[in-house]
């Protein structure tokens, strides 16, 4: 679907949306934990999701068949809920959106469990940090290579690695539209940010290498070296001057009962 700015009536549903998956996202926060299931997470989201009238858009799409994804240590994205335990020192991206009134949200984070090492802590620290710089280059006028270029130049700085093969992306009435929103890339390059236009920017970076491989499933990506990988992202408005967060990790680090 060709990129195209969205009405400021449309914004204000994608606002909602924005809204509620970050209010799910720090849903499932309170119930990471040692012991739990990310079966049992799964069932926070939707249960959740549905409460609050919206469907979550991820449960059916393209055959996926649960209503977000759970990625543990070397998963980078798109792992399957399942029985898998929690146990001390994992990490979990949790990745989720909502569909409501026509449009869509989506946003990512990844939560540890319990106690994690000093190197799995700075992974978490630099790849939310590095959003946040992909974000400050989501100006009209600008290009995706410079989002892309931002992210990869402060996570590399910190000896970590970009995946290539998976990106960010546009979204409005479908969860996934142009542009393709790549967390590597050249200043000056890539498609062309205009106002009002909404994308997603989610780095997905690798402690070790940044070779990836597909699961049998046909679903789930790993590290090649099998490293952790960390996954954050947001969704927000591309406006002039400085971007505009349609979801928030506020929630989240807010709530004094959330390991974050």
């Amino acid at each position: 679907m060709a990129a195209k700015s969205k009405s400021e009536e449309a914004i204000e549903l994608m606002r909602i949306n924005g809204e509620l998956t970050s209010k799910a996202l720090a849903e499932v926060g309170k119930a990471v934990a040692p012991g739990v299931t990310t079966k049992e997470l799964n069932r926070v989201a939707e249960t959740f999701i549905r409460d609050h009238g919206a469907i979550p858009n991820f449960l059916g799409y393209e055959g996926y068949p649960a209503a977000i994804c759970a990625s543990v240590n070397d998963v980078v994205v798109h792992g399957f809920p399942s029985d898998y335990v929690l146990k001390e020192g994992d990490i979990v991206s949790i990745d989720l959106g909502t569909s409501y009134k026509g449009y869509n949200g989506d946003s990512a984070y990844t939560f540890p469990v319990g106690e994690v090492s000093a190197e799995t802590r700075k992974l978490l620290d630099v790849t939310k940090a590095s959003l946040y710089k992909g974000i400050e280059k989501a100006v009209a006028g600008n290009r995706t290579g410079d989002i892309g270029h931002a992210v990869q130049s402060y996570a590399e700085s910190f000896g970590f690695s970009v995946v290539r093969e998976l990106e960010g992306h546009g979204i409005g009435r479908d969860m996934h539209e142009d542009p393709g929103v790549p967390n590597y890339g050249r200043q000056g390059h890539g498609a062309k940010l205009e106002e009002g236009m909404t994308i997603c920017i989610e780095p997905m970076i690798c402690a070790g290498g940044r070779g990836v491989y597909l699961a049998r499933n046909g679903w789930a990506v790993h590290t090649s070296d099998h490293r952790n990988a960390a996954h954050f992202e947001l969704t927000v408005v591309v406006r002039h001057g400085k971007a505009e967060q349609l979801s928030t990790f506020d929630y989240i680090e807010k709530d004094s009962t959330i390991k974050f």
